[in-house]
């Protein structure tokens, strides 16, 4: 059932409940302080009146040898063996015997004002004397006179120090309009009993009023409990409701919308804080997913566009040898060279559209040290093999050594000097720079060509891209050898960038992580080479291609 309520409703039930039980806890021990403290108030005074009356009743008084329930019907004691003898007690001052009052209720108004006094014999019955029985109501001037309405006998005496066995107890009072009294009755030493009673009316009213004052205050306290807990409940909850409303934002498809008041020193305020750094991460995520759509929707546009081409030129070529419009034996070996020249071009972009795929999927590559001076000179030794009209000079000290693939770090020199050859004329001049800055490796491709605008450096190592959009593919390829060669690069954790040079040309540079430390020895051979710190650099150019190493 708790389920279907409100966190709101639920606080507001707990704070409620805890403040009824403190307050009724408090209301409890305050009521029962004070009875217990004016009811000891009450027993002390009767215990006061008590000890002042027995120290006033003669020895003999309350031992009778016959009890009765009136007065005597004489004046003289009774000679029969059932008659009570009893010295009666000296009446006080200012009120003699006879003066509308027995002298026993003249001592006990003097000794114990107020009370109710009364004395029994050990048989239960009161004990009279010649002035009258040994039994005074409680009175007071000006007030109705009252008896409590005592039990026939007393039970559950305590004796409480050196003191005689007491009891007290709580009765009511023969008249139904009479107040009650707190009785206490005390065993004298004749076996009788003492009886001492004051009306507690005053006492049960303070409390009937305490009672009242404090179903009022927790009334109060409690209705100001749940206000104030209403309250602060709103002012604690506001950070939960803005998360609400940024989550109903966030799928409607506001992304940026955040939480605020997501204050790190409250529970609720981190949990806010928490949210809206989920949602930055979602917001990335959904970003980046938008984006490898897009990418990959271009991707597909762009494949399938290059691909159109040379399946094209096969067809047509097909169509052409099954329609018999080629009989000549020279005419047949172009369309041959033909379909041979596309299904080339077909099977190399494909491969680069799988080692692209593989890249995506971020397969992790061999990972073993390359010397990257030897691997620069095979890639010089190709590309003069393969472009003689493209010089290459290799710039080159010591061993520069990383850990990587070799064979894809190869391929990274063969696209950039590839990338050269393509969209470069004749003649121009090439150089390739191995060093090391730092912890890095440098690769550098540079070239003195048309050179690449700052636009184009950006845009250059995205797939299919074509600085000259009217390039024939022949000639300007595919336009995924650049985007090959980041992917390369960004696995091997390095980075790679292309920029102009301000004499024309451009060049690419690739950073990567070197996996060489130089030596103390190193540095000394390098000082005596005369360049401190660096090797003395090693030229191959085109003409001298014997000079560098064979290929492996």
């Amino acid at each position: 059932m708790s389920n279907r309520w409100s966190l709101r409703v639920r606080i507001l039930i707990a704070v409620g409940a805890i403040s009824l039980l403190a307050l009724g806890v408090g209301n409890v021990v305050v009521f029962s302080s004070l009875h217990s403290y004016l009811y000891n108030q009450v027993d002390n005074t009767l215990a006061s009146s008590e000890h002042a009356l027995q120290d006033t009743i003669s020895p003999d008084n309350g031992t009778p040898d016959n009890d009765h329930d009136g007065p005597a019907d004489t004046d003289e004691p009774s000679s029969d063996a059932n008659s009570a003898t009893a010295t009666p007690p000296a009446p006080p001052v200012g009120n003699p015997a006879g003066a509308g009052a027995s002298a026993f209720c003249d001592l006990g108004r003097e000794m114990a004002p107020g009370l109710y006094v009364e004395v029994r014999s050990a048989a239960g019955k009161t004990v009279t004397t010649p002035t009258g029985p040994e039994k005074c109501p409680s009175f007071q001037p000006g007030s109705t006179s009252y008896s409590p309405k005592l039990p026939a006998h007393f039970t559950g005496f305590k004796t409480r120090g050196k003191g005689p066995p007491t009891a007290y107890l709580t009765v009511a009072s023969t008249k139904a309009s009479g107040p009650e009294f707190r009785v206490e009755a005390v065993k004298l030493n004749s076996g009788g009993v003492l009886i001492v009673a004051s009306p507690i009316n005053n006492i049960e009213n303070t409390l009937s009023q305490l009672m009242v004052v404090e179903l009022a205050v927790t009334g109060g306290a409690l209705l100001g409990a749940i206000l104030l807990g209403l309250w602060l409940v709103r002012v604690g909850l506001r950070p939960l409701r803005d998360v609400e409303r940024t989550a109903e934002a966030i799928a409607g498809g506001d992304l940026e919308h955040r939480a605020p008041h997501a204050n790190a020193r409250t529970e609720v305020g981190r949990m806010a804080g928490a949210f809206n750094v989920m949602l930055e991460r979602i917001e990335t995520l959904v970003g980046d997913l938008r984006s490898s759509e897009h990418r990959l929707r271009r991707f597909v546009s762009d494949a399938s566009h290059e691909l159109r081409t040379p399946i094209a030129a096969v067809s047509a070529y097909a169509q052409l040898y099954a329609r018999g419009a080629v009989s000549e034996e020279r005419d047949v070996q172009r369309v041959m060279r033909g379909i041979e020249r596309e299904s080339g071009r077909m099977g190399r972009l494909v491969e680069d559209l799988l080692l692209l795929a593989k890249l995506d999927e971020h397969r992790p590559f061999d990972s073993e040290p390359v010397e990257l001076v030897g691997l620069a000179a095979e890639a010089v030794e190709t590309s003069i093999l393969v472009g003689p009209d493209w010089p290459v000079t290799l710039v080159a000290g010591d061993s520069v050594e990383v850990l990587g693939d070799r064979g894809a770090l190869r391929q990274v020199l063969d696209n950039l000097l590839g990338n050269v050859r393509s969209h470069t004329p004749a003649g121009t001049q090439t150089t390739v720079n191995v060093s090391v800055n730092g912890s890095d490796a440098i690769l550098e491709v540079a070239d003195n060509g048309p050179g690449i605008t700052e636009e184009q450096s950006e845009l250059i190592f995205e797939r299919f891209f074509r600085s000259d959009a009217s390039r024939s593919r022949e000639t300007g390829g595919a336009g995924l050898g650049l985007s090959i060669v980041a992917a390369i690069v960004h696995a091997h954790g390095g980075r790679v960038e292309a920029v102009g040079r301000p004499g024309g040309g451009a060049v690419f540079r690739v950073t990567l992580p070197s996996s060489q430390e130089v030596s103390e020895d190193e540095e000394g051979a390098a000082s005596e080479r005369g360049a401190p710190g660096s090797p003395a650099p090693t030229e191959v150019e085109g003409p001298r291609a014997g000079s560098v190493p064979p290929l492996a």
